[in-house]
């Protein structure tokens, strides 16, 4: 994964993240309150926006890595995706309602973005380093 492929992500990731916040402030606002998940799109929310700025960090460090450092930095960057996809996607369907099975895909999500940081405490660690 090269730190254009990153970045997009990381875009991808912020522009919805955004687009999704605003939604849930303004559009979906009555919805939200009258369930009392307003609190549950809020965490969705900042999930998301924290991990797509976190992208930001790993495309920066992959463009100025070497090739070892970059195969970690790809499984950072993968399970930050996956965990957003999985954690702040099961949030927003479980805030509008959607099925119950949504609930458990949650901590799965909450995994994977914990794995990401552990990856990247072992790559930080392992890292040789520069002058």
């Amino acid at each position: 994964m090269n730190y254009r492929t990153i970045l997009r992500a990381a875009g991808f990731l912020g522009a919805t993240g955004v687009a999704l916040g605003a939604f849930g402030a303004h559009a979906l606002r009555d919805v939200l309150v009258e369930r009392g998940m307003s609190n549950t799109w809020e965490t969705a929310v900042r999930y998301h926006l924290l991990h797509a700025v976190g992208l930001l960090s790993i495309a920066v460090w992959v463009r100025q890595s070497t090739a070892d450092e970059n195969a970690a930095m790809a499984w950072v960057s993968r399970t930050w995706i996956a965990g957003t996809l999985l954690f702040s996607g099961s949030l927003y369907g479980l805030a509008l309602g959607g099925p119950r099975w949504l609930g458990p895909i949650t901590p799965l999500g909450g995994i994977c973005l914990i794995a990401g940081w552990i990856v990247l405490i072992i790559a930080a660690s392992i890292s040789p380093r520069k002058p």
